[in-house]
């Protein structure tokens, strides 16, 4: 089996850490870049000595919070500075992990995608991207973000996808060379989990193995909850689909 070496740039992140042990079971060379590795994809810091002989970026760096102006500026910094670094290092291609609706959004994090998308396919390095849905993970995330002892979680369609799949997925992108970049007739690649579920009631599982309190209410008052609630964030008939479903990740988690 032929290796390459990877620099995954959020590396410590959630999906981070699954690319990084995908790819180390794999037996590539993995550089991991994040700021506690010394790489700050903002400042450029690092940036060039960890792309020394490198031959793909995977780019998994994300802003930590859903303001849209914010995590716009983030991804458009990060991503030119990614593309002008590896290009100076003369990497063969960068692949970045973008979600599903991304083309749909008119606001919130996932709109800001559109920036991260646009800036991949409109630099100097060729481009590829990995459209994800909602990660298992993300669950317990909206049940932190709870204000009191009950968790109001919006009641919309979702398929949700383990973050060990999608670093699975992202991996096989990146490794293969032939891969056929997005353009007319080829539509960006989706992963997602087996089904489709509804977010609330995800929540209700993990609330109960929590013991915390999983309301259900309207996604009105979120971002683009009028394109949620009719399925503009569910996968595409070309998507992969892949397991675990939430219930059986959830049962490996307890």
């Amino acid at each position: 089996m032929s290796t390459s070496k990877f620099a995954v740039a959020g590396a410590t992140g959630r999906l981070g850490r699954h690319v990084v042990d995908v790819l180390t079971e794999r037996g590539h060379q993995v550089v991991p870049m994040s700021r506690t590795t010394g790489v700050d994809v903002i400042t450029g810091e690092g940036l060039a000595d960890a792309l020394v002989g490198v031959d793909v970026i995977i780019d998994v760096a994300s802003w930590h919070a859903s303001d849209q102006e914010a995590a716009t500026k983030f991804f458009r910094t990060a991503t030119g500075n990614l593309h002008e670094a590896g290009l100076r290092a003369e990497v063969d291609r960068i692949v970045a992990v973008s979600i599903i609706g991304t083309d749909k959004a008119t606001a919130g994090f996932v709109a800001a995608q559109q920036v991260h998308e646009e800036a991949n396919l409109s630099g100097p390095l060729p481009a590829r991207i990995l459209r994800a849905a909602q990660f298992h993970e993300f669950v317990g995330q909206l049940l932190d973000w709870r204000q009191g002892d009950v968790a109001r979680v919006p009641a919309l369609p979702t398929q949700l996808v383990a973050c060990r799949t999608v670093a699975e997925t992202l991996v096989d992108l990146a490794a293969d060379p032939g891969a056929a970049l997005p353009g007319p007739g080829v539509p960006i690649p989706e992963i997602a989990g087996p089904r489709t579920e509804i977010m609330s009631e995800a929540a209700k599982l993990l609330g109960a193995r929590r013991g915390i309190e999983v309301v259900g209410v309207d996604g009105s008052g979120m971002p683009d909850g009028d394109i949620a609630a009719v399925g503009g964030f569910l996968p595409g008939s070309h998507a992969e689909l892949a397991g675990p479903t939430f219930r059986e990740w959830l049962d490996t988690q307890f």
